[in-house]
């Protein structure tokens, strides 16, 4: 390999697993993928001190490790490696012989820490290749309706739509570790999908957490929560009948006691990993408020397989303190990487001294014209087609900070249609960097503290303008739900159904109408609208 792609792989592996003390053990960091600026490194560090882990399952994360930075082209510009890139291995042969749990969670996912929730229209292809540019290490793909999938697999390109196998980078060596999730009620019908498609990911997911009304009518999501028994025979059909693990994903009930009962429920029916969103079904929207760590907790020590948190975290500071308050093994992120791709990227480099520019956290904060551009060359470089509907959710979740001050810029973005749309989107984008450029030059020497603000309300951080940074969604109150009631523009998303435009299964809604429905509940009442995280 081209010495001068500055690539390294340092490996260190403890050999003394006689050691019965769980503060001794270690996670395997398979990827920690750290492209900063215009410089982009690679940093695979395997620290294995674990009862099942032994060189065998190491040197398979190191391929995989090694087949992943030469697949996604994490070197610097103008250098290509002359190394055949190392193929993922084939999957499982048998359902018997597949990894279970850790096993699985450590051999096959290399112990990932970070990773990006499964999002309507928003987790496609070209994020899920910037999102493990910028630290992410597991990342799962949009919902799909496992009965529409079934009963419309006659339709030529209908399932390309939703998975596109016809260009063969969907679930290829630049997407993985890749978990596939479905949401279903008929396990028969979630079966068959999810037979198409196991060859092409790490694992199916079952999604038990979607409270959009959609998944009301449809019977799916969190309106699965009091149908136990059709919830346990939808994982245990999976998990009996792949090559792959089944893992799935779900909200908390009212009480403890209640959600640690349904989690032992889905650990019985053959869930290798439990992510736990911890918020209640009726949490969504402009209503989201706090989730609750603490349940995640008595879920981590109620159940014997990997459990992922998901739910308030905003910025990079938020990953080590929810791990540390709920004991998890990893970090699941929707909206709050929707808005700061960079959400799992240390501000530090090197040996952890040296902070670099944009560094308002422990975490990176770009500049959100760049991330956009590159998010579009991205898309452009694929043969896979991107949905416009997902590239124009992204610009607007990505650029959201300057928007209210470019307004032109915004109208221009609303405008896009036809087959340039991306070209234009480009133009666009291009535009708000030079604004964004500028702005940035002005405030040059200025010292990180005096740019930033504090939201009254909250207390959080709001950075400068130019950067990526979290949304703090409003909440509203008696008083303002009056006057924020409106109908959001309708698309159709990937589960065949309708969606809020730019609305995942966290409850994300589109991100103008929310911002034209806080701007309305204000007048109405006079008063500024809290917000929560």
């Amino acid at each position: 390999m081209d010495d001068d792609l500055m690539v390294a792989f340092s490996v260190t592996i403890s050999t003394d697993l006689r050691v019965d003390n769980s503060s001794t053990w270690r996670r395997a960091l398979c990827t920690a993928v750290s492209p900063l600026l215009c410089r982009m490194t690679i940093r695979v560090g395997l620290q294995c001190i674990t009862r099942s882990f032994d060189f065998t399952s190491a040197l398979l994360c190191i391929r995989r490790a090694i087949s992943y930075s030469m697949a996604t082209g994490l070197v610097e510009s103008g250098h290509t490696p002359e190394v055949t890139p190392i193929p993922l291995p084939p999957p499982v042969s048998s359902p018997s012989h597949k990894l279970k749990g850790y096993d699985f969670y450590r051999t096959v996912l290399c112990s990932p820490k970070y990773v990006v929730a499964p999002m309507v229209d928003q987790s496609e292809l070209p994020w899920r290749i910037l999102a493990r540019r910028y630290g992410a290490q597991l990342v799962y793909t949009p919902m799909i309706n496992a009965k529409m999938f079934c009963l419309n697999k006659g339709k030529k390109g209908y399932r390309d739509k939703f998975f596109d196998l016809s260009h063969g980078e969907e679930g290829g060596p630049a997407d993985r570790p890749l978990i596939i999730q479905f949401c279903a009620n008929d396990p028969e019908q979630l079966l068959e999908s999810a037979r198409v498609l196991q060859d092409r990911c790490d694992a199916i997911d079952l999604n038990l957490g979607c409270p959009q009304e959609i998944a009301r009518s449809g019977h799916y999501g969190a309106f699965l929560m009091e149908d136990w028994d059709l919830v346990y025979k939808l994982i245990n059909t999976l998990h009996r009948e792949l090559k792959v693990p089944v893992t799935a994903k779900f909200r908390v009930f009212p009480t403890i006691e209640k959600t640690v009962e349904y989690a032992r429920m889905l650990e019985r029916a053959g869930a290798q990993i439990l992510t736990c969103h911890g918020r209640l079904r009726e949490q969504r929207g402009q209503n989201a408020g706090l989730a609750d760590w603490a349940k995640i907790r008595a879920i981590k020590q109620a159940v014997s397989v990997p459990v992922f948190a998901n739910g308030n975290i905003l910025y990079h500071s938020d990953i080590e303190r929810c791990l540390a308050e709920t004991g998890a093994d990893a970090v699941m992120s929707a909206e709050g990487q929707l808005y700061n791709p960079a959400l799992f990227t240390s501000a530090t480099m090197g040996d952890g001294t040296d902070s670099v520019p944009h560094a308002f956290d422990t975490g990176l904060h770009l500049p959100h014209a760049d991330l956009a551009l590159e998010y579009l060359e991205i898309v452009q470089g694929l043969k896979t087609p991107t949905s416009m509907s997902a590239v124009k959710g992204h610009l607007f979740k990505l650029l959201r900070p300057a928007l209210a001050r470019e307004t032109d810029l915004r109208d221009e973005l609303s405008k896009v249609r036809g087959p340039r749309s991306v070209e234009r989107y480009m133009d666009v984008v291009r535009e708000m960097k030079q604004r964004m450029d500028r702005d940035a030059k002005d405030k040059e020497g200025t010292p990180a503290e005096e740019l930033i603000r504090l939201e009254p309300t909250t207390g959080l951080k709001i950075l400068p303008h130019w950067l990526a940074q979290p949304y703090f969604r409003a909440q509203l109150t008696a008083s303002t739900k009056d006057a924020t009631k409106t109908v959001p523009k309708r698309v159709h998303g990937s589960d065949g159904g309708q969606h809020s435009e730019g609305e995942d299964d966290e409850g994300c809604g589109e991100e103008r109408w929310r911002l034209e429905g806080i701007k309305r509940a204000k007048l109405a009442t006079g008063s500024a609208v809290p917000l929560t995280l």
